[in-house]
């Protein structure tokens, strides 16, 4: 009876030993398993990461996009594209564009096609055929044979910096020497009081260009 009794307490005690084994290698399974799940709170965390706009989204670009109701007579592809005169320096973009064929004659005139092409990182006002034609034909013709005033009228087109258009407003010395006073904010911009930006902030390789409909005239 004695060793029937001790037979089944051994028995239990093996049973008993047997489940605490089986338990605990089960809670090492389960813990093994949340040290390596995300820490509680985390997915949450990650999400509004993901919705943040990155380089190149449509949130980041659109404030680098040119502005203004002439940009829509821009070719939608091709050198004079808004792409195609990006890959080109100053001058040789702007003889791309149909709007601008009189100031790149004058450039030519001045003999300056290589000084923008070769200048960084600069700004450009560029008048439009239509600015050119304001000026009376008489006056025009006799800026035109003047190399050195032709030149200074120019260089008075050009600030030695990029400006983005949150930059644009204020004063500016330009490579004449000059200042051209910038007005305005947003797409709305006119240069020295009267001379309306109707394209701005079109990317060239070495410039930014501000497309505008008077001739920007230097102090005598």
């Amino acid at each position: 009876m004695s060793a029937t009794l001790s037979r089944s307490k051994s028995f239990v005690v093996l049973v008993a030993a047997g489940a605490l084994t089986l338990g605990l290698s089960a809670c090492s399974s389960g813990g093994g398993s949340s040290s390596n799940a995300a820490p509680a709170g985390s997915a949450t965390a990650a999400a509004p990461t993901s919705a943040m706009p990155t380089a190149g989204s449509d949130a980041t670009m659109a404030a680098d996009q040119p502005f203004g109701a002439a940009c829509a007579a821009v070719p939608k592809d091709g050198a004079g594209s808004f792409s195609g005169m990006a890959q080109d320096p100053v001058a040789t973009a702007a003889s791309h564009n149909p709007l601008l064929s009189t100031l790149v004659a004058a450039v030519q005139q001045a003999g300056l096609v290589d000084t923008l092409n070769s200048a960084q990182n600069i700004t450009v006002f560029a008048p439009t055929n239509d600015a050119f034609a304001k000026i009376p034909k008489k006056d025009l013709d006799a800026l035109l044979a003047d190399k050195a005033k032709l030149t200074k009228v120019l260089t008075y087109h050009v600030a030695p910096n990029r400006l983005a258009p949150t930059a644009l407003s204020g004063s500016h010395t330009t490579l004449e020497g000059g200042e051209v006073k910038v007005m305005g904010s947003g797409a709305d911009f006119t240069a020295n009081g009267n001379a309306k930006v109707l394209c701005g902030n079109v990317q060239t390789s070495n410039a930014t260009v501000y497309i505008v409909d008077t001739v920007l005239m230097p102090a005598s």
